[in-house]
C-alpha cells in the first residue's frame, strides 16, 4: 500500500510497543491480532528496527496480511489485517 493510503486506513486496534525491545513488539502483535475481527487491521506502533522485518515474516507466517509501514518521527507504524 502506498504511505497515503496507510495514513487514511481504518485501523480496529493499535498496540504501542514503543521502546520495547525485539521480541516486545512481536509478542505484543501476537497478543494485539486477537482483539480485532477478521477483516479488520491492527496498528503497531514499533521504535525497534528489527520489527519491520519481525511482523511481515510473522504476519505471512500466520496466515495475516502485511499491509506496510508508515516511517514517522522516532518510530514506524505497521499495519496487519487479520485474515483468519
Amino acid at each position: 500500500m502506498t504511505a497515503e493510503a496507510l495514513a487514511n486506513i481504518t485501523v480496529s486496534n493499535t498496540v504501542d510497543a514503543r521502546g520495547s525491545a525485539c521480541p516486545g513488539p512481536l509478542l505484543e502483535a501476537k497478543k494485539g491480532i486477537g482483539k480485532v475481527k477478521i477483516g479488520e487491521v491492527l496498528e503497531i506502533y514499533s521504535s525497534d528496527p528489527g520489527t519491520k522485518t519481525d511482523i511481515p515474516a510473522w504476519a505471512k507466517k500466520a496466515g495475516h496480511e502485511f499491509l506496510g509501514v508508515l516511517p514517522t518521527d522516532g518510530y514506524e507504524k505497521l499495519f496487519v489485517r487479520r485474515k483468519k
